[in-house]
């Protein structure tokens, strides 16, 4: 039976799923967080260690404005009313991404909810936000640089924002499309991926934890026979 550490999520389909209703998307995006709440609680439930969620990427600034401003009012309403609750359930959040487009107000709850959740262990939850990988690792090699090393493969992972982290075991992405989107592309390379059709609001506990089982008994070779 493999072991579960780390499991990251592309939540795709929330736009789609509030048209589908014959809505907004925004309202798609609002429904996306009760499914947040439900594989947080499922993960704890699991014992598993590490969950990166792909909330915003590098290349979503290219959503209307009015979509834009609506995904930072939610992540600004999430962290203000769940950050009591965060605590409580011992979990950590870490924002992984470019924080410096963000506007002061959401950088200085971001800074205060890592701040106060730091210490805990129980769930050390990564949310991905203004995050593009190949960004990432570009940054990462220009670490390197500057401290005139060598570059090799583990100087680029102690460099990445996952640096003290296990890899991703399992990638999940809903929403019935077929592509990684820019996300984690050098920490996945041995992850077992899950493609899911439903769309990210109704991806439920049962979907969850079947693909955590399936993979508890997949073969994993990593090279070898």
């Amino acid at each position: 039976m493999n072991p579960i550490k780390h499991v990251a999520i592309i939540m795709d389909g929330n736009g789609r799923w509030g048209l589908k209703h014959n809505k907004s998307r925004n309202h798609g995006h609002r429904a996306g967080l009760k499914t947040v709440e439900k594989i947080i609680k499922i993960s704890l439930k699991k014992k598993i260690p590490y969950l990166t969620l792909f909330a915003f990427s590098t290349e979503n600034w290219r959503r209307p404005k009015k979509e834009i401003n609506f995904l930072l009012k939610l992540l600004e309403n999430f962290l203000q009313t769940k950050l009591n609750q965060l605590i409580e359930q011992k979990i950590k959040l870490k924002i992984i991404g470019n924080k410096n487009k963000f506007p002061k107000r959401i950088k200085k709850i971001i800074n205060y909810s890592e701040n106060k959740t730091k210490k805990n262990k129980k769930l050390h939850i990564n949310l991905a936000i203004n995050y593009g990988s190949k960004s990432e690792i570009v940054e990462s090699i220009k670490k390197i640089i500057k401290k005139k090393q060598n570059v090799s493969e583990k100087k680029i992972t102690s460099n990445l924002y996952t640096s003290d982290l296990p890899n991703p075991d399992i990638l999940i992405r809903t929403g019935n499309t077929k592509r990684l989107s820019n996300f984690l592309l050098w920490q996945i390379a041995y992850s077992e991926i899950f493609f899911e059709k439903k769309l990210w609001p109704d991806f439920n506990e049962s979907d969850y934890l079947k693909i955590l089982n399936k993979f508890k008994i997949i073969k994993r070779n990593f090279g070898r026979i």
